[in-house]
């Protein structure tokens, strides 16, 4: 049975790599297909174990709210139109966990978000996601394969993924140690190295198993670039007192929150749907721009 029952998602950002699309709804709102993309993220965690979703909103965020709620009045309509079988798809988005929502309050940056949940965390390990970016998998869901690793050694985990050294200069790349397959002790993340000073091709992504001494680190921590909260400098600040370990996770990375990766989620999703794969894919191959 997992310790890690609950998890934050911080979904009070403006979303301004899709203006103006994200003007009026939040980015974490914006289909992949047919289900926004913060429905795959939460669907990954419940399967890992999740029991509580904590989502820290901000202004105009009502739309997230409105999503893993009930809406009586649509269940009814789709009742009333003999549509049985959606009006349950619907009800089982509200069924999947607890949710839980708050404001965000204190300095803009992906730390701050963390510390506003510090009261419903209380002392507990945690999970932490972000609500634009998530991964495909067959089997294990990604939180569930960082539980694991919490589970052996009981020290915050994160995300490893395998990148190109081009992308080296896109992400915080890990410096490690393997301690097992696919498991590494970290010693340094390294923001944005490129390819000649990254010590690894292992990006540190979206996906945290943490411990309640984050809190402190957070509080501790000074603003930092953009005059912001930054969780990886609080995690630098935790990695002088503790091991903290990374998982290189089995499976599709999905950067919806960049216009590339959210239009190749798209597809890629699309031809993984029976209905659709046939007529998609066949479109696509006669495509002529």
């Amino acid at each position: 049975m997992s310790q890690i029952k609950k998890l934050i998602i911080p979904v009070a950002g403006y979303g301004t790599r899709f203006l103006p699309a994200t003007k009026a709804q939040p980015k974490e709102m914006l289909p992949v297909v047919d289900k926004p993309i913060v429905q795959y993220v939460v669907e990954d965690a419940v399967r890992s174990g999740i029991e509580s979703i904590i989502l820290v909103t901000g202004s105009g965020k009502r739309a997230v709210e409105d999503h893993f709620g009930y809406n009586y009045e649509l269940q009814h309509f789709l009742k009333e139109q003999g549509k049985e079988e959606l009006r349950e798809e619907i009800k089982q988005i509200a069924d999947m966990a607890n949710f839980i929502y708050i404001r965000q309050k204190g300095p803009y940056g992906n730390g701050t978000p963390i510390l506003c949940a510090k009261h419903l965390i209380g002392d507990e390990p945690f999970a932490v996601m972000w609500g634009d970016e998530f991964f495909y998998t067959e089997k294990k869901p990604q939180m569930r394969q960082l539980m694991e690793v919490y589970e052996k050694y009981g020290d915050p985990v994160l995300t490893a993924y395998e990148v190109s050294k081009q992308d080296t200069k896109k992400y915080g790349i890990i410096d490690g140690v393997e301690v097992e397959k696919d498991v590494l002790q970290v010693k340094n993340i390294v923001e944005k190295p490129g390819p000649e000073r990254a010590p690894s091709t292992l990006a540190s992504l979206g996906g945290f198993v943490l411990t309640p001494d984050i809190f402190e680190a957070l509080e501790k921590t000074k603003l930092g670039k953009g005059g912001e909260l930054w969780l990886v400098d609080a995690i630098f600040r935790l990695l002088k007192k503790r091991p903290i370990y990374a998982k290189k996770i089995e499976g599709v990375y999905y950067d919806t929150g960049s216009k590339f990766g959210y239009l190749r989620a798209n597809v890629e999703f699309a031809l993984r749907r029976p209905n659709l794969k046939e007529e998609f894919g066949s479109y696509l191959k006669g495509l002529k721009l």
